[in-house]
């Protein structure tokens, strides 16, 4: 039996929902890819799949197998292109996994650069404002910004995500300037739906201080928060990464400064250190050393 073309076709069956399927894109009969996968279960010593009319499930066996059968096929490729190629540049595909405001802030320009410096790679970007289980959706890396990961998961650390409060002259000319981080409970506050909805955490003067807050627009995701604070809604807490030009240009004002949101990692996740496919190595050094601490939207506002 060729184990690795049983392998693809395992894969591409779990990955398409069914065998004809598979055996269109593999260019296979059906009778064709049923062998290989009941000469896989042979193999492994267990059932797979259970397989109706209807659906494909896995079975126990078959999810412990699916993702060793991928990285299998991931080594055997990196194999393929390291001995094929004339030199060692970076080639392959990467599922990439952002939210979607740092995506289209700073992510999405990264990822340009780096397809300019190594053209063979091609990326797959999930814009995506939820956390996202690695190995169910196949993402070979995803980008997050928290203090709190998964510790079954490898992260490096990046950077750092900060945030100011601000807001627009528009919205500072119709209300009272805050002088203290209190005077936000009596201010139109926007807020993010899972990230300090109704209360947001400070550091002033060494001390942590939290403040009750409320506002007509709350929103899943940062972009949106900044295009009702830039159209004069209220005051928001927003991350550095997204707002730096409006700060800069005076589109938006930063308030408070004495008061220091809480910071968060900006970090980069992977399933495993292990057999790491070159190309993942490579994205994972040029982020690392675009994204410095601290990081370059950072400068000149403090």
């Amino acid at each position: 039996m060729d184990r690795l073309t049983a392998m693809k076709v395992f894969v591409s069956v779990v990955d398409l929902g069914s065998q004809s399927a598979a055996a269109d894109q593999l260019d296979l009969s059906r009778p064709v890819v049923s062998r290989y996968l009941a000469e896989l279960e042979d193999w492994v010593g267990a059932r797979l799949m259970q397989r109706t009319t209807r659906k494909l499930s896995l079975t126990a066996a078959g999810l412990e197998t699916l993702p060793r059968c991928r990285q299998m096929l991931e080594l055997v490729g990196d194999l393929h292109a390291a001995v094929g190629a004339p030199d060692d540049a970076p080639r392959g595909e990467l599922r990439i996994s952002v939210s979607t405001s740092f995506g289209h802030a700073q992510l999405v320009e990264a990822v340009a650069d780096y397809v300019k410096r190594y053209p063979l790679v091609k990326v797959d970007l999930q814009m995506l404002d939820r956390t996202v289980n690695l190995v169910d959706e196949r993402i070979d890396l995803a980008i997050r910004v928290s203090n709190d990961l998964d510790p079954n998961l490898i992260a490096r650390r990046l950077s750092v995500c900060r945030s100011v409060v601000c807001a627009s002259p528009a919205y500072l000319r119709e209300h009272p300037v805050p002088r203290q981080v209190q005077d936000l409970s009596q201010h139109n506050c926007l807020t993010h739906s899972y990230f300090g909805h109704s209360l947001w955490h400070f550091e002033v003067g060494g001390e942590q201080v939290s403040v009750p807050v409320q506002g007509n627009i709350s929103a899943n995701e940062a972009l949106t928060l900044e295009r009702a604070t830039l159209a004069g809604t209220g005051i928001a807490m927003l991350p550095t990464y997204l707002v730096w030009q409006a700060l800069r240009s005076g589109t938006l004002v930063r308030l408070l400064p004495e008061a220091r949101p809480r910071e968060l990692g900006l970090n980069a996740v992977y399933t495993s250190r292990k057999h790491m496919p070159a190309t993942l190595r490579s994205m994972l050094d040029f982020l690392a050393a675009r994204f410095t601490d601290p990081p370059h939207w950072d400068h000149g506002l403090d």
